[in-house]
């Protein structure tokens, strides 16, 4: 049987040089530093399968003596010839009655799955259900850190996962999800859209607090998603869905902007309150979002006018702004916003004092005619100015 290479699905290049963050990082595949690293390659399959009892380990890699649990974790490390063998030695070991064996098994088929991974991950899925906690729990936070590298592997059994009557194992499996929607944001969107739809309020609520792990890179499915939060009939899924507005402003404002407008109706006030913070995320130069404050600052909610009004300078500017202000504060009954109304439509080169008005005067040009009549006028006064001082001179001279 041929080598198996994990792919990544994307591009069909090998994880060690694929494009996921966890591709070119095996830290999470990778077992503690233990004697299963220095094993010498020729041990680690007779020791496993206990042809052997134990094996020392030189003192230059720290001495010591390797037991079947050190070599069951080791055998992701053999020969290629040896590979298929080791492979069914450690699908025999996390089947063992002892379960120290069975978390050793564990333990090592990460890495084992890299190199040939028939029904290991069906195996780790059993057990999840181990009756030992201990297994069980490496079971769980197994899956977490392999999920993400293996995603359609993880698919096999992750809608029944989801979907467990115990709080507990709900818990971790949605942890699981999130590991990897984080980094397979398709395959996260394709679970989520199920969940979305479920009739199982806890499903969508949980399904929802994940949806702002997909906000930046869901692309259309996730705007969709999104939508359907907000349109839920629970408040908490919309409350999860409004928590993402802020985020989805910054990188796709026009889809905000859409869903923002499409919410306003929006009649539970936390979730509101949400609704009007994430007006505030969005491009105010966008007039669909000019008209959205606008509506927004006479609605009959004052929490919603207050935030519409507290932004309408920002999407306008000058005559509009002031005819704006002044036809809403018209209809205004709150005595605070009809007074911020009031200063917004105030407009000092009409209704300001004389020296505020006299600010927006324009200095006058001179007249040419006059200015060439000023020179003229200089110039012919000059003679006769200089003959006047002569004859004060010679007066004065006399005397």
């Amino acid at each position: 049987m041929p080598e198996y290479i994990a792919r990544d699905p994307r591009t069909g290049l090998p994880l060690s040089t694929g494009k996921s963050r966890s591709a070119g990082n095996l830290g999470p595949l990778t077992p503690d530093l233990g004697k299963w690293a220095v094993l010498p390659l020729d041990i680690i399959l007779p020791l496993a399968n206990q042809k052997i009892a134990a094996a020392e380990i030189p003192l230059g890699d720290g001495g010591g003596f390797a037991t079947r649990s050190d070599a069951i974790i080791a055998l992701h490390r053999v020969r290629d010839e040896d590979l298929a063998d080791a492979h069914m030695s450690l699908s025999e070991a996390i089947d063992e009655d002892e379960p120290k064996l069975r978390l050793s098994a564990i333990v090592g088929l990460p890495r084992m799955m890299l190199r040939r991974s028939e029904n290991l991950m069906y195996q780790l899925v059993v057990r999840l259900d181990d009756p030992n906690p201990e297994v069980s729990e490496a079971a769980w936070e197994t899956l977490e850190r392999i999920a993400p590298i293996f995603p359609s592997s993880s698919e096999l059994d992750m809608e029944e996962l989801l979907r467990r009557e115990s709080r507990k194992h709900r818990d971790k499996a949605f942890k699981v999800l999130k590991a990897m929607s984080r980094e397979w944001v398709e395959t996260g969107c394709q679970h989520l859209e199920t969940l979305l739809k479920d009739e199982d309020v806890d499903l969508r609520r949980r399904a929802s607090k994940l949806l702002r792990v997909i906000t930046d890179r869901g692309g259309a499915v996730g705007w969709d998603l999104i939508a359907w939060a907000l349109e839920d009939t629970d408040s908490k899924v919309r409350s999860s869905g409004a928590d993402c507005l802020p985020r989805l402003a910054s990188s796709e404002p026009r889809i905000a902007a859409i869903l923002v407008e499409a919410s306003l109706g929006e009649k539970d006030p936390s979730v509101r309150m949400k609704i009007l913070r994430a007006i505030k995320s969005l491009d105010m130069q966008n007039p669909r979002v000019a008209r959205l404050v606008i509506d927004g600052a006479s609605d009959t909610d004052i929490k919603l006018r207050r935030a519409c009004i507290s932004q309408l300078s920002a999407v306008l500017t000058g005559a509009s702004l002031r005819e704006t202000a002044g036809e809403l504060a018209r209809n205004e009954v709150d005595p605070e916003l009809k007074r911020q109304l009031m200063a917004l439509a105030y407009d000092p080169e009409m209704e300001g004092t004389e020296e505020e008005k006299n600010r927006y005067l324009a200095d006058l040009d001179p007249v040419e005619d006059e200015v060439e009549m000023l020179k003229m006028s200089n110039t012919d006064n000059t003679p006769q100015r200089e003959g006047h001082k002569q004859e004060q001179g010679r007066q004065a001279y006399e005397e």
